[in-house]
């Protein structure tokens, strides 16, 4: 049988260990030249397959691929771009296959969290469809860790490091400072449904380091008059107080405290930022002086103090992709099981990307406190082996050396373009 072509794509927001997961399927794929030929990447993601803009990762040496084991974001570019349903716009997939027929393309890997396995699901069902087979694998990759049946997703636990990281060095500057300045530090991260994110930070405080911490989760309603009362509380005790909220907090009648009006590409409510709303209401109820931050890209491009379990597991899954084709598995996902806490062993599983797609795993409210404000045993006996470890990029004149790809094109064979 003669060998096809693969097809790989990053979607929706990259993370630090992204690339790792490309990393594994790229040296993986180049140990099966009789069934693999080519490795494309799509560039920017399904949209380098929509354009027919892919990229011939086989220009890359192995030094280069393997580089990128420890360079942060999408190497070959990602995208926000949901394919709809194919009753709904035929002609989207209608094109894929047009350009993965001219290209020999019959594995497809997409590499993101719960749209892009949707997309991974429909491509599987697409190409028996329109007379084009293609073996379908799904690589998870969210930083908001909220897709199901795996234990937790390749890019989260070095967002958990960063901001229990983060949380615990500026709650040490505040409390410096609280006497005559600072006495409230309010921090912003991602998690639009899921307060996983939100959750690490309540690592920042442990027994050997008390700080007053209100951890605002998507899971919890707002009540701002008891997170008012909270904050006060924690001021009057310690002298200062540290706020992790979640973007994607909201109050009781359902909408988010800091929602700007628009939609994102995947038709998700824009937010605006919930960290000047919280520190206007500190400011306005309580007079306490604040500063507040946005973490932002930070949390996910932070690469520099990435969490080694979270790259091993990238990596391993990047893997899996690979050998989950080989031995013809399709619209799968390969997913992290957990064997044990302490000591911390996982191993690898799969689910259908049936039961992965479009389907969002929030934080167990016990691993919420009865209060609403912190986290419980449980929530920390499951975060702390994620974000444990360090595994370093190499750094040339005190800045890390990151790999930049060539990324040459693959020559286009179709005369027709296609509009995004």
């Amino acid at each position: 049988m003669k060998a096809q072509n693969a097809f790989y794509a990053q979607s929706g927001g990259v993370t630090a260990v992204i690339n790792a997961s490309a990393c594994a399927l790229i040296e993986t794929a180049r140990q099966y030249p009789d069934r693999i030929g080519k490795v494309y990447a799509g560039r920017n993601g399904i949209i380098g397959a929509l354009t027919e803009d892919l990229i011939d990762t086989g220009l890359e040496s192995e030094a280069a691929i393997a580089a990128l084991r420890y360079t942060p974001s999408g190497a070959f570019g990602s995208c926000r771009y949901k394919l709809k349903g194919l009753e709904e716009n035929k002609a989207q997939y209608e094109r894929l296959i047009e350009v993965f027929r001219a290209h020999n393309v019959g594995y497809f890997f997409y590499n993101g969290g719960n749209d892009s396995q949707d997309t991974a699901y429909k491509v599987s069902q697409l190409g028996e469809q329109l007379n084009h087979p293609l073996t379908c694998i799904g690589i998870p990759k969210t930083v908001d860790n909220d897709l199901p049946i795996t234990d937790n997703c390749p890019g989260f636990g070095s967002v958990a490091k960063y901001i229990a990281i983060s949380t615990r060095e500026a709650s040490f500057d505040v409390r410096s400072m609280a006497t005559t300045s600072t006495k409230v530090f309010v921090l912003e991260v991602m998690g639009r449904h899921a307060g996983w994110i939100a959750a690490a930070g309540g690592l920042a405080a442990d027994e050997e380091h008390d700080i007053p911490l209100v951890i605002l989760f998507p899971e919890v309603p707002f009540d701002q008059e008891k997170f008012l009362t909270r904050v006060d509380e924690n001021v009057r005790a310690y002298g200062y107080c540290s706020v992790v909220v979640s973007e994607g907090v909201k109050r009781a009648d359902g909408k988010f405290v800091a929602e700007a009006g628009g939609k994102d590409a995947f038709g998700h409510a824009q937010l605006g930022g919930a960290a000047p709303v919280i520190a206007d209401m500190i400011k306005n109820s309580l007079g306490h002086k604040y500063h507040w931050a946005v973490a932002d890209y930070l949390q996910r491009a932070a690469r520099h103090i990435a969490s080694k379990t979270d790259v091993e597991h990238a990596y391993a899954v990047g893997k899996a992709a690979v050998d989950l084709a080989m031995e013809g598995k399709n619209a799968v996902m390969p997913t992290l099981v957990r064997v044990s806490d302490t000591p911390y062993r996982w191993t690898l599983g799969s689910a259908n990307l049936a039961d992965v797609a479009n389907v969002e795993k929030g934080l167990p409210r016990d691993y919420i406190s009865d209060d609403g404000f912190g986290i419980t045993a449980a929530c920390r006996t499951y975060l702390q082996p994620l974000i444990e470890g360090e595994d370093y990029p190499p750094y040339r004149n005190g800045v890390p050396d990151y790999v930049v790809l060539k990324n040459m094109p693959v020559e286009k064979k179709l005369n027709t373009a296609f509009k995004i």
